[in-house]
């Protein structure tokens, strides 16, 4: 039995460092494709670059994971299946599950040594790679400016742009706001449209401006403020020419603390701290809106000032002892003080449901913090355990279809993560906006395709024909016999050959 364990395991481990590397190499170009505008045109160094791939290639290791164990064990029992091996080892006395047991237990490891990695190496490598991102973000500002909102990266300035052409990278409507002297919006350029590019050297930035006009403050030095006349500057242009000094737009590394709280970026402890830290503050926050909302929106109600109780311990025993009747109350309220009372009433109201609204949405912003910890924490536990669901899909499958190579399986494979990855995906999002429970949530996929992975090992373990396409083909047309009445007839081999 030792020979076959290590037969099975020197057959399982080629195809997973494989498609472990195909699938992590996915995920990598897929960033680079989302990121490719806030790396283009920087001018990173190779190391640089280099290091943001592995950082980022770091983060992706537990994802691609339990697709590469997919992968691999269904090119590793379709290729025994292909080659008669499996039937060898079957008519030997080896059932399936003793086959599968060193693959289980190799892949039962590997969960473990994707927990270890996710709780102690990715909060790390996610924290520098979120950094190194964000500095290179601060590069190069002439890249950075956005139309239609105001672009603060240049100490002293304020820009914004009404439109920007992508190819000449001509900008139009260009505002600026000269902050330089700290006493506000006091010199202000308008221009219908502009260049902006860095120094050679980068040490600083060259606007060229056409078309506008300047406005700028002019000071009055010991003037009383009575007699102030508030002078100013307007100057008109055709083109004009503005440099900048420009500090720090290199590639300054930043520390790794401005993340530190970031749920993405805390392992397994931490999270739990934090969850319990928020879960408290939120207790206690509701807590204090409830007793606020009772003292000063239910004990003070104008039924209680009518019945001659002001104080509010004299209010909370007339609620707890006495039976209030508000038709036979209001009834002995002249008609003035009908009108006074129904009026008050009404602002009782909606104040109470004013505050009602403003403190239920801060609670439920609050909640939805909280529940994006117990999230990631829940991730933690099921990226892991999603190593052996994909094994129980993957190995029964491969010995069911028995097709080896990368064709067939890498099909299935690619199907069945999508399925977990849009349900995983769809649970996180309900979870983390409150709709349903973070548990139900996060384990959606795990739920959904277990008991997929176990009816495919029963199937394989009684070596039901389940990928025959006339399996299927019989049983429709017992179908169409029992509908029509027909009995089918019976050919050579057996089975219907169709009325």
């Amino acid at each position: 039995m030792k020979k076959i364990d290590l037969f099975m395991i020197r057959s399982f481990i080629g195809p997973l460092v494989l498609t472990f590397f195909i699938v992590l190499i996915i995920f990598i170009l897929q960033f680079l494709w989302m990121y490719v505008d806030d790396l283009a045109g920087k001018g990173l160094e190779l190391k640089v670059l280099a290091e943001l791939l592995f950082q980022f290639s770091l983060t992706f290791v537990p994802l691609s994971l339990p697709l590469a164990i997919l992968l691999a064990s269904l090119m590793t029992f379709g290729n025994l299946g292909e080659f008669l091996e499996l039937t060898a080892l079957k008519s030997s006395g080896v059932p399936l599950q003793r086959i599968m047991m060193p693959i289980f237990i190799f892949s039962s490891l590997l969960a473990i040594g994707s927990f270890l990695f996710a709780d102690y190496i990715l909060p790390i490598s996610t924290r520098k790679a979120r950094t190194l991102l964000t500095d290179i973000r601060r590069m190069r500002p002439e890249l950075n400016i956005q139309a239609g909102t105001f672009y603060n990266g240049i100490d002293g300035f304020s820009i914004k742009i009404t439109d920007k052409d992508p190819e000449t990278n001509r900008l139009d409507g260009i505002y600026v706001y000269d902050h330089r002297d700290g006493v506000g919006n006091s010199s202000v350029i308008y221009a219908d449209s502009g260049y902006m590019n860095v120094t050679p050297d980068e040490s600083g930035l060259i606007l060229t401006l056409y078309n506008g006009h300047a406005y700028k403050d002019i000071e009055e030095k010991d003037v009383q403020q009575d007699k102030r006349k508030y002078p100013f500057r307007r100057d008109r242009f055709s083109e004009q020419t503005m440099v900048v000094e420009l500090e720090g737009f290199g590639l300054n590394r930043s520390g790794m603390d401005i993340y530190r709280s970031n749920y993405a970026m805390l392992n397994t402890a931490d999270l739990t701290y934090f969850i319990d830290s928020l879960s408290t503050m939120l207790r206690s926050r509701a807590d204090a809106y409830y007793s606020e909302f009772n003292q000063t929106r239910l004990l003070t109600t104008p039924h209680f000032r009518l019945r001659g109780i002001n104080r509010e311990e004299d209010s909370l025993a007339a609620w707890k002892t006495q039976k209030f009747v508000a038709r036979a109350a209001f009834d002995t309220l002249s008609f003035n003080d009908k009108g006074t009372t129904i009026s008050r009433a009404l602002s009782f109201a909606r104040e109470g449901a004013s505050f009602m609204i403003e403190k239920s949405e801060s609670l439920v912003a609050e909640a939805k913090n909280l529940r994006k910890y117990e999230a990631e924490r829940y991730k933690r536990f099921t990226l892991p355990f999603a190593c052996l669901v994909f094994f129980f899909i993957g190995a029964p499958l491969g010995a069911i279809i028995r097709k080896g190579g990368l064709g067939t399986p890498a099909v299935i494979s690619v199907l069945f993560f999508v399925i977990y990855y849009v349900i995983t995906l769809s649970g996180e999002k309900f979870a983390k906006e409150l709709i349903i429970n973070v548990h139900l949530g996060m384990l959606a996929s795990t739920i959904i395709l277990l008991p997929i992975g176990a009816f495919l090992t029963y199937k394989a373990t009684t070596d039901a024909a389940i990928m025959n396409a006339e399996t299927y083909i019989a049983f429709f047309r017992k179908i169409g016999a029992f509908l029509t009445g027909i009995k089918p007839e019976k050919d050579d081999e057996g089975t219907g050959a169709g009325a």
